[in-house]
Parts: structure tokens; sequence; C-alpha cells
């Protein structure tokens, strides 16, 4: 049975979505059946990631409601074997809830090795979907105070999760130099184990505006943080990334 990992975080901007998508990318290399599927109902950005845009043509609701499998609903990547995408919905639709949502993932977790959830930010309905449904929980944040302390209020609302797991991402050393704060801090802050911190990386933005996903574009800076996490998720111990 796959692992269904909820993606997460406290509040907008901490490149939650970037995350989700490079992380997926690099289990798939590893020559895991991978599955995205985009919770941000009416945001929708994970197909940009993906290097899929206007690839999908039906989305999670549809399988939801009955009007089409799970199989034909996903969308597969052109170049990267392995790797699916289900998107989600321009609006939630009546009919559509946690029940359902959980026959849904009860499906792909007998068809996929990861299903990775891209989360709306936020406390929302969307939020509270996607936790329904994970096993277990990867929360994003940025070096920033009210980052993590969105952090830590997303973290009370998985109380159901026994694994929960920190992702640093956008971390720039002289800023943290300057405020005097390290990645020990906001571990404690936010009460949660790392696995993983992300530098700020332009490759990140430039890799979504030519539509190619992060991690297939080399070993270093971003893509090998996010490549460190895919190992980490699989069980290997890699040392954490130093960031200069």
């Amino acid at each position: 049975m796959g692992t269904v990992i909820a993606i997460t975080s406290g509040k907008g901007g901490t490149g939650k979505t970037s995350v989700t998508g490079a992380v997926a990318v690099a289990l798939a290399l590893r020559g895991r059946n991978v599955l995205c599927m985009d919770m941000d109902v009416g945001l929708r950005n994970l197909d940009i990631t993906l290097g899929m845009s206007d690839r999908a043509l039906m989305d999670f609701s549809d399988v939801v409601l009955g009007r089409c499998d799970l199989d034909r609903a996903v969308s597969t990547h052109p170049s990267i074997v392995g790797l699916s995408l289900l998107s989600a919905p321009m609006s939630l639709p009546r009919g559509v809830d946690e029940y359902h949502l959980l026959q849904l993932l009860k499906q792909a977790r007998g068809l996929y090795d990861y299903v990775l959830l891209d989360s709306p930010a936020g406390l929302g309905p969307g939020f509270q979907l996607a936790i329904a449904g994970a096993d277990r929980a990867l929360v994003v944040s940025t070096s920033d105070a009210s980052s993590i302390r969105d952090a830590q209020r997303a973290v009370t609302e998985m109380d159901r999760l026994s694994v929960i797991h920190l992702v640093m991402n956008r971390i720039q050393p002289r800023l943290l130099r300057k405020l005097r704060t390290t990645i020990d801090d906001a571990m404690n802050s936010a009460g949660l184990p790392l696995i993983g911190v992300i530098p700020e990386d332009p490759r990140v933005l430039l890799c979504a505006n030519q539509g190619i996903p992060l991690t297939i574009r080399g070993r270093r800076g971003a893509a090998l943080a996010c490549q460190n996490i895919a190992r980490r998720l699989e069980g290997e111990r890699v040392p954490v990334m130093r960031i200069r």
C-alpha cells in the first residue's frame, strides 16, 4: 500500500507547491510510482511546477462524484516515468466531502507508492480535507516569525497524524545571521523534527516559468535539497545540507 503525504503550511508564500512538485519528481526519478494531487481548489498551480500546464482535463471532484475512474482522471507526465497529476477543481462542488475523498485515497494507495497532497495554505476546508486522508505530513515554513507561528497553528490541527516533519524553505544565510536566528530555533519554535532545509534559489522560479521540474535540472541548491528530502522519506540517513 502506498503512503499519502499532505504537504502544507500555515500561510501562503512559503513555496509549498514548489516543494511538493520537486519532491514528487525526485521520488519518481528514484523509480517510484507517484501521484501528485492538487488540493488547492480555485488556486491550483501544481501543474505549472510539474511542467504539466493545461494537460489536466479532469480533476479529483470528477472521481469523487463518479464522473470517471481515477485512472482516467489522472494525467501522466510526458517525460518522467511514474509521475502523475490529479488536478483540483476551480470550485468545490456539492457532494465532495471527507468520506468520498477517503475512498479516492484508498484506491490511490493501491495504485501508487506515494500520493502527495498539495494542501492549500491556511486552515480552511481544503486543508481539512487534505489532512483527513493523510498518513503523514510535511509542514513547509520560511524562517520569519509569522511563518513559523502559522506553522505551529497548522500542527495543532493535525493531532491525528503521528508523523509530521518540518521543511525550512527559502533560507537565506545572510538574513539568518542578521536576525541572529538559526534553523534550530525554528525547529524548537515549531516543535517538529526537521526533514529538510532548502535554500533560496532563483532556479525555482526560472524552472517554473519554463515549465521544467526543478529536480531534473541538476544536483545543487534547492534541487539537491528536495532530492535529499525524497531520500529521507524513503528511510535513508542523509546529512542536512549546509547552506552558505
